[in-house]
């Protein structure tokens, strides 16, 4: 179980928070507003009233114990920008900040922090890429053009082989799973049958799997 520390409780911030404890973390939420402390208080480890830009405050929280601080503060950047700055100077091993503008963005790089997120822009790529792939579920970038993604079988497929749909060495991508109900077979061999609707794991670069996407739709 890690700890995270939550600054800013907001839609982004809370959800963020909830999603943590569900996964069995210990979480502390921050905010200014002591409606939205009250709000999560009982749903998180522990929830607190601070004012982020004061560093005495900010100091008491003991924030440089915590695995990773989320800096999720809304539209007022210049709160987010010194509360950074705090971070930095109590020696928090790694910090993740949303950013809304681009000018905020550079300053946060020149900050030093561990990762730069931008919620709308990164969710609505997401919403591209999978509006553009229907049979892709869901995905995840591993950096340098390679992906993990997750398809669902069509019903055209049904019956074939799996040899007979993708060749690991012509396609250029690797099968890690199918899952069909709750069974999960791992490095399937070709020869497996696939089910509509069963669940198809793949590795590859980009490229490669926008180029095997017609044979899957």
């Amino acid at each position: 179980m890690a700890q995270f520390a939550i600054i800013g409780l907001g839609r982004f911030g809370s959800a963020a928070a909830l999603e943590l404890m569900k996964m069995g973390h210990s979480v502390l939420g921050v905010d200014t507003n002591p409606k939205l402390v009250d709000k999560y208080a009982d749903q998180l480890s522990r929830a607190v009233i601070a004012d982020v830009t004061d560093k005495l405050a900010l100091e008491e929280l003991g924030l440089d114990n915590f695995d990773v601080v989320l800096v999720a503060i809304g539209d007022d950047i210049e709160a987010c920008l010194v509360c950074v700055v705090h971070l930095k100077s109590f020696g928090v091993p790694t910090i993740w900040v949303k950013a809304t503008t681009h000018t905020q963005h550079l300053i946060l790089a020149k900050l030093g922090v561990s990762r730069i997120i931008h919620p709308e822009e990164e969710m609505g790529i997401r919403v591209a890429q999978i509006l553009s792939y229907p049979m892709v579920n869901d995905y995840i970038s591993l950096g340098n053009g390679d992906f993990v993604v997750e398809i669902t079988i069509s019903p055209h497929l049904d019956g074939q082989t799996l040899a007979s749909v993708l060749d690991p060495h012509t396609d250029n991508v690797n099968v890690l799973l199918i899952k069909h109900r709750s069974s999960t077979t791992l490095n399937p061999d070709p020869q497996h049958i696939l089910q509509a609707k069963d669940l198809l794991v793949l590795f590859g670069q980009l490229s490669a799997l926008r180029s095997i996407a017609p044979k899957l739709v």
